[in-house]
């Protein structure tokens, strides 16, 4: 992988080592601006942007309208690297065929209406990415983050940036595989009709099958 697909996650490594080893910020404790961060970093904003979302997603930061980003919690990851955790799809996928599938039962059961509908509305934005070729990476992160949303686990959430490491990976992979694409289209679709239907078993075996399709083409 380039280097620079890299960044974000060497980035959201540094700042977890600022929080864990350095000790420079606790628990409640603001992060520096925006422009300080990333100078000290010496990264762009972007990817600081791109590191602190990596790190909301886990749980380790959050994010307070009109106030800044500041200090939540640890991660149960707190240990690894990020990139190191990326490195391989064989057992990226190995881990989302043991997480995901539990996630999407526990979705049909708890999901709100609101969160159905979300899940939905990122499923259908998957599918029009891939019928129009361009790429659905985003889309795809969006679609199984509000699936494990839907879970109502406090710590489903600090899984999700390995999943969405894997999905980018995955998808950088197959991309050209229209038979991926196909499989792609008829999984999320299940996935999304079970989850609507309440119908936990089914979610969780559609959502199997997707993960199993993906392997087959790694």
């Amino acid at each position: 992988m380039p280097r620079s697909a890299m960044l974000p996650e060497s980035t959201a490594q540094q700042i977890l080592n600022m929080i864990e080893t350095q000790h420079r910020f606790t628990v409640g404790d603001k992060l520096p601006n925006e422009n300080d961060l990333a100078a000290e970093l010496g990264v762009s904003r972007s990817t600081l942007r791109e590191a602190i979302r990596i790190l909301t997603t886990s749980g380790v930061l959050e994010i307070r309208r009109g106030k800044g980003t500041f200090v939540s919690a640890n991660t149960v990851i707190d240990s690894a690297d990020l990139s190191d955790i990326a490195s391989g799809l064989d057992d990226l996928f190995e881990m989302r065929l043991m997480f995901e599938p539990d996630c999407a039962f526990l979705a049909a059961q708890r999901a709100t209406q609101e969160e159905i509908d979300a899940i939905c509305y990122y499923g259908e934005q998957v599918e029009k990415k891939i019928l129009s070729g361009e790429d659905r990476t985003a889309e795809e992160q969006k679609f199984h983050e509000s699936i494990a949303n839907a879970t109502h686990n406090a710590f489903v959430k600090q899984f999700m940036p390995v999943i969405f490491n894997a999905i980018k990976k995955g998808v950088i992979v197959m991309t050209r595989d229209k038979d991926v694409s196909a499989d792609n289209l008829n999984d999320d679709r299940l996935i999304m009709d079970f989850i609507k239907k309440r119908n936990a078993e089914g979610a969780r075996t559609a959502m199997r099958l997707h993960i199993l399709h993906a392997m087959e083409h790694l």
